[in-house]
């Protein structure tokens, strides 16, 4: 398995770090909303279940399907015998739960520039969990380090937001509470399982850098949730710049390792490796059935949440197109 490593730090003099106050979680939210949050409510129009959706189960009428809408709410009887395709609307529950599964390992702490995985993954969260509890429905999360350590249950309101942010902070800041060593991620997978019951969003902030065995309950939790794989990457992991021997360090192990990256084979190899994993990683995603967003450390967050947005449109559009009966969708 591949493993990223990151350049050996300084050490630090041991203390015991404050946790972060509510105050830099205030902060920290503000200018997201005047900033990220604001400008996204605004270029989605309001309409925040284009990214994420409701559910319903009452039928309140039938019209002619539009471009943009869910072929799964097509009816194919009335479409058949009027010869044009109808949706079937309902009367949408706009109160829905999301969950974000946070794996807070060691290997996220790692970025080559002025931002780490994460402060990205802090962004992400909280720009999605204020969005989301701005149209009154609920947030919770799952933090992992070394393990499953703590759950905060679905609830509403902006203070939920605040509180969400601060535990990210402290528990970065805390000491590990088990023994050192690689991810596992299925052991976070299979938490959510069984905390999360009634069916929700679920979005998995991780970098995937991790023991195999992950992708099957990732799969079973789709089967239940809307699942989102929320993967964290920094550009030093796909492409090495020429920096000559440096050291570096497993991020998860501790292993050091002294690394030429003036060998330009070596670099090239790297490479090579870093698309095998990327391919790996979007197939795995495919065959657990759950769409994927990918963060980088050097991209903006507003770009690519709309990029998203947009791809989850576009393939919507595809799907429709395909499951379409071909005498209906000449006619559409």
């Amino acid at each position: 398995m591949l493993r990223f490593f990151k350049p050996k730090a300084t050490p630090k003099p041991a203390s015991d770090p404050p946790a972060l106050p509510t105050a830099g979680a205030e902060q920290m939210l503000r200018r997201l909303e005047w900033g990220t949050i604001r400008r996204l409510d605004g270029l989605l129009q309001g309409d925040y279940r284009t990214l994420l959706r409701g559910a319903g189960l009452d039928l309140a009428d039938l019209r002619e399907y539009q471009q943009h809408d869910d072929v799964r709410h097509i009816d194919w009887n009335v479409s058949a015998r009027l010869g044009v395709p109808h949706v079937r609307v309902f009367t949408e529950d706009r109160e829905m739960a999301a969950w974000f599964l946070l794996d807070l390992s060691a290997s996220v702490d790692f970025g080559s520039g002025a931002q780490r995985k994460r402060a990205v993954s802090a962004e992400f969260v909280a720009v999605l969990a204020r969005l989301l509890t701005r149209h009154g429905n609920r947030v919770g999360a799952l933090l992992y380090r070394t393990g499953v350590d703590r759950v905060l249950p679905a609830r509403g309101g902006r203070m939920q937001v605040l509180q969400l942010l601060h535990a990210i902070a402290q528990h970065a800041q805390q000491p590990p509470t088990g023994a050192s060593g690689s991810t596992r991620l299925h052991e976070l997978l299979h938490a959510a399982a069984a905390v999360v019951r009634r069916r929700s969003t679920v979005f998995v902030v991780s970098d995937f850098v991790s023991e195999p065995g992950w992708e099957r309950p990732l799969g079973m939790l789709a089967q239940r949730h809307e699942v989102i794989a929320v993967r964290l990457i920094d550009p030093m992991e796909r492409a090495l710049p020429d920096l000559g021997l440096i050291p570096m360090r497993d991020a998860e192990t501790g292993e050091l390792l002294m690394v030429d990256t003036h060998d330009a084979g070596f670099r090239s190899r790297f490479a090579q490796l870093a698309q095998q994993r990327d391919a790996q990683l979007r197939a795995a995603f495919t065959r657990a059935g759950v769409d994927a967003l990918e963060l980088c450390t050097d991209d903006d967050l507003l770009q690519s949440l709309l990029r998203f947005t947009d791809l989850r449109k576009r393939r919507s559009r595809l799907a429709g197109a395909r499951a379409m009966p071909a005498h209906l969708r000449a006619g559409a």
